[in-house]
């Protein structure tokens, strides 16, 4: 069989230090895989005019899977997000992203076990209808959730939910208020509920879910929602396990994914081997999953989870004293 190519995007920041831990881990795991490299972002910027290159772009396209560091935007000079634009040119969909506690953090909880399901390319992120008055007053943007759209983002969520053998899931939602856009989604929540009754469907309103995350995140297994809410939602989960560092994300297409660190790029730390690259690493076990490497994937998740649980050679946010390197050491020594 021909070796999988992985398109790799270091990123900004971090990015190219944690991008190098994660391929470390991946041939220390036996993975295999061939690497293409592209740029994107402020290096990219920088060196091609452009934050997202064609040839990165064709590059994505052909391997199908890019493993991703943190990208830089910049902000306040007419750029769009790298991120929205890379899911909406390659339809990424669905966002999954999942935390589960690691003994050994810092985290005020340790029994988080929540796959948050976000729709990638609508409501407030499609990106319809901005506008700002010429007097510099009035500010508007539109909010489009499609019945196709909902019904492909839940179907996702509840066909997760059964390949994992979770139990239940969670549609979050404003349609007390925003009857149309998140009425619609919720309306379809419960028709696709309709057709998995082996699987616990659930509602509830998003401003509720905050305050219920907090209170009692072990009521939650997987949780779906539009885009915005998503985004929220998907970050608060990310601190009730310690921060972005231990959140990977997943975005995925009918043909393409792309696994990415979800934090940012950290430029007040670059290059100074401070980073934990947990959360790219925690992606790359994803992607593998995803190429149903079980095996593989497995064994990368104890290695990771030996290191933060004994303390060995962890990073600051994880209460050690280390850097990246040593961090990476003492998970390839593992395995």
């Amino acid at each position: 069989m021909a070796k999988q190519t992985i398109t790799v995007i270091p990123g900004d920041g971090i990015g190219p230090d944690i991008i190098d831990a994660t391929i470390k881990v991946l041939d220390k795991a036996g993975c295999d895989f061939e690497y293409e490299y592209a740029d994107a972002g402020l290096v990219a910027l920088e060196k091609h005019g452009e934050l997202v290159p064609e040839e990165t772009l064709e590059l994505i396209k052909k391997n199908k899977i890019t493993l991703k560091g943190p990208l830089t935007t910049p902000v306040g000079e007419g750029f769009t997000s790298i991120n929205v634009t890379l899911r909406k040119q390659f339809q990424l969909y669905a966002n999954m992203r999942p935390v589960i506690s690691f003994k050994g953090t810092k985290a005020r909880y340790d029994n988080i076990d929540i796959i948050t399901i976000r729709e990638n390319t609508q409501g407030m992120y499609s990106g319809l209808g901005q506008t700002v008055s010429d007097c510099g007053e009035t500010a508007e943007a539109m909010s489009q959730i499609t019945r196709e759209g909902a019904e492909r983002i839940v179907e996702f969520a509840y066909e997760t939910a059964r390949k994992e053998g979770r139990k239940k899931v969670t549609a979050v939602h404003k349609a007390n208020i925003l009857k149309s856009t998140s009425g619609l989604f919720l309306k379809v929540a419960r028709e696709v509920g309709e057709r998995y009754p082996d699987i616990e469907s659930a509602e509830m309103i998003v401003d509720n879910c905050c305050m219920q995350l907090v209170m009692n995140p072990e009521q939650f297994d997987v949780i779906v929602t539009t885009n915005l809410f998503g985004d929220i939602l998907s970050d608060l989960c990310a601190g009730l396990v310690g921060g972005l560092g231990m959140a990977p994300g997943a975005n995925i297409g009918e043909d393409c994914a792309i696994f990415e660190a979800v934090h940012g790029s950290a430029p007040d730390i670059a290059g100074k081997n401070l980073a934990n690259p947990t959360s790219v690493i925690l992606a790359a076990i994803q992607m593998l999953e995803y190429l149903e490497m079980g095996d593989k994937a497995q064994a990368i998740r104890n290695a990771i989870t030996q290191v933060i649980e004994s303390g060995d050679r962890t990073t600051r946010d994880l209460g050690g004293s280390h850097g990246t390197t040593d961090f990476t050491d003492a998970v390839l020594e593992r395995l």
